[in-house]
């Protein structure tokens, strides 16, 4: 009889303005994810005070873990090798699970800042960064990479990707598009599949993935052992859970609308009156793909903005502690 294939390893994707630590807080609690790793904090020219990294990772207070335990990684972005060497130590002292270096963000006011996808051209640059921050972080702490398939093609991706692997990284997540496919599909595994193939270090396959079947189709066409899930757990909170049943199922709506309360009621004291119901409609927007009660939510506050009608409207009986669905892995 043939052994079942083991479930793939779940990261859960940094992204800027939607997966902050309130929304990887709260989806690490339905199970399934392995780690996170943080929003980027960039780094320009000066070091930074313990408060910004607490501030963008406050899990650091509880052992770089959400309220579920799972570990979280802390991301910087920049093209200072030496400033990032700096920022990487000081971030240590706070007691991070690791390091992760961000050549992937596609936003064309951090490109045109000499940040993320845009260092792909240099690969030469990429090299130094990972070794410099290699260098700096105590051994016992991994330092991983984030990239795309390039800047504006693909010419230079497997000689980034050595250059990740040669200076040191134990680890490379590689977005299966370049900065100027965007977000538009299709997410091209099948090239990450000629990363793979080039480094001896574990590489984590990342891009369109929205279901079980996509999920099972990535990893075929980019040979990986591991994904990082990035919009498609937004919208669907229970696919790392579903991509660890055999059947492949996730949670329904019963089960996770205590935990939409509970992020509504957490964000309240820490996000400015003017953005929260905002917040709560960018996380309801991608909810509605797979639930039609999300739907429903979405259509009840989509033109309402006062916070305590939101309120009002969706969560005045909705219970605010839920217990965590699952353990995570």
């Amino acid at each position: 009889m043939t052994e079942p294939k083991p479930a793939p390893r779940i990261l859960l994707a940094p992204m800027e303005g939607l997966l902050d630590h309130h929304l990887r807080d709260t989806i690490t609690q339905v199970g399934g994810v392995d780690r996170c790793v943080s929003e980027f904090i960039r780094v320009t020219d000066q070091l930074l005070p313990a408060r910004v990294f607490l501030r963008l990772m406050p899990e650091l207070r509880h052992g770089s873990r959400t309220r579920a335990g799972t570990p979280v990684r802390a991301q910087l972005l920049g093209s200072d090798p030496a400033c990032l060497a700096d920022n990487a130590a000081a971030l240590c002292e706070l007691g991070p699970e690791g390091i992760d270096l961000n050549f992937g963000c596609p936003a064309p006011t951090v490109n045109r800042h000499r940040g993320g996808a845009v260092l792909l051209d240099e690969p030469d640059l990429v090299h130094s960064i990972v070794a410099a921050v290699r260098r700096a972080v105590p051994a016992h702490l991994p330092v991983s990479a984030k990239m795309r398939l390039g800047h504006r093609d693909e010419s230079r991706m497997i000689e980034c990707a050595r250059a990740i692997e040669t200076a040191g990284a134990c680890e490379l997540v590689v977005h299966g598009r370049t900065k100027l496919h965007g977000y538009r599909p299709p997410a091209f595994w099948d090239r990450i599949a000629h990363i793979r193939a080039s480094v001896a270090i574990p590489v984590v396959a990342n891009g369109e993935v929205w279901s079980v079947d996509d999920a099972r189709r990535c990893l075929a066409e980019s040979g990986c052992d591991a994904l990082m899930l990035g919009r498609g757990i937004v919208a669907d909170p229970g696919l790392a859970l579903a991509l660890r049943h055999a059947e492949g199922t996730g949670v329904e709506w019963p089960t996770l609308a205590p935990l939409v309360a509970d992020y509504w009621h957490r964000i309240g004291p820490q996000i400015a009156a003017r953005h929260r119901a905002g917040r709560l409609k960018q996380w309801l927007n991608l909810l509605r793909r797979r639930f039609p009660e999300a739907q429903h939510a979405w259509d009840t506050i989509r033109t309402v903005n006062d916070p305590a009608r939101v309120g009002a409207l969706l969560f005045a009986q909705a219970p605010h502690r839920p217990r965590p669905v699952a353990e995570c892995a």
